[in-house]
């Protein structure tokens, strides 16, 4: 699975780097070495204007943690953060999202445990690495996105609609699969415009889109255990295990 990730690039340049053409300055994200599951995190969509027909790529927050538009409350969005890649086509809380709402969701790398054994003289706990592409590119990781109508909040309150999203992930490889058996997928740069394009609906082609992050060229590093709690966040976090 993909439950905590970094994303710490400033919108202008994500902008530039995923050619969008559309982002408002006010919603702004600080950086976060810490991302967690109902975080409010960077996506980039692709959707048509309602007053030109034309396609627009748009830079905006999406709220992690996809909840269905059936759903009945936003708390099923923390149960929804990942779809797996063998069943997104097919399994209805998907499905459409993964026919018609794609997006992709830049992260510096993501984090995975592993479990260390208590010894005689210190408690079992859980060890934190950090995994990301080799060579420091961004990771466009899959994502699906969809909006949810609130029933609490009328109609003419922005508030209204939530707009949240879900990390596609696969069976683990390389230096990932040492970690954790599962995760996130990525888009290489030359299909993000297929990717994206809602006109793109055939699963088997959509499907052959989705690859490991920087294709297979990842380095894993065992990181300072602050990051297990989700209320630390800061480049140290970062920090190599032994510095801790």
């Amino acid at each position: 699975m993909c439950g905590r990730y970094v994303s710490t690039r400033a919108p202008q340049d994500l902008a530039g780097l995923f050619r969008v053409t559309s982002w408002e300055p006010q919603e702004a994200l600080a950086p976060s070495w810490n991302v967690a599951p109902t975080d409010d995190v960077w996506s980039v969509l692709e959707r048509t204007d309602r007053h030109t027909g034309e396609v627009v790529r748009r830079l905006r927050p999406l709220r992690w943690g996809l909840v269905p538009s059936w759903a009945k409350s936003l708390d099923t969005g923390a149960k929804m953060i990942n779809a797996r890649a063998e069943t997104v086509a097919q399994k209805p809380a998907y499905r459409s999202a993964f026919a018609k709402r794609r997006c992709l969701l830049p992260a510096d790398g993501f984090y995975e445990w592993v479990s260390v054994p208590a010894t005689g003289r210190t408690k079992a706990y859980k060890q934190p690495y950090f995994i990301t592409p080799t060579d420091g590119r961004v990771m466009a990781m899959a994502g699906l996105y969809a909006w949810w109508r609130d029933p609490g909040v009328p109609d003419d309150d922005p508030a209204a609609w939530v707009a949240t999203c879900t990390v596609i992930t696969t069976e683990a490889t390389d230096a990932a699969g040492r970690i954790h058996p599962r995760m996130p997928l990525a888009v290489a740069p030359d299909d993000w415009d297929t990717w994206l394009d809602p006109a793109h609906d055939e699963p088997a082609e959509l499907h052959a889109l989705l690859t490991t992050p920087a294709a297979g060229h990842l380095d894993a590093r065992a990181v300072s255990t602050a990051v297990n709690n989700v209320r630390n966040n800061g480049p140290h976090l970062l920090d190599p295990a032994d510095n801790q």
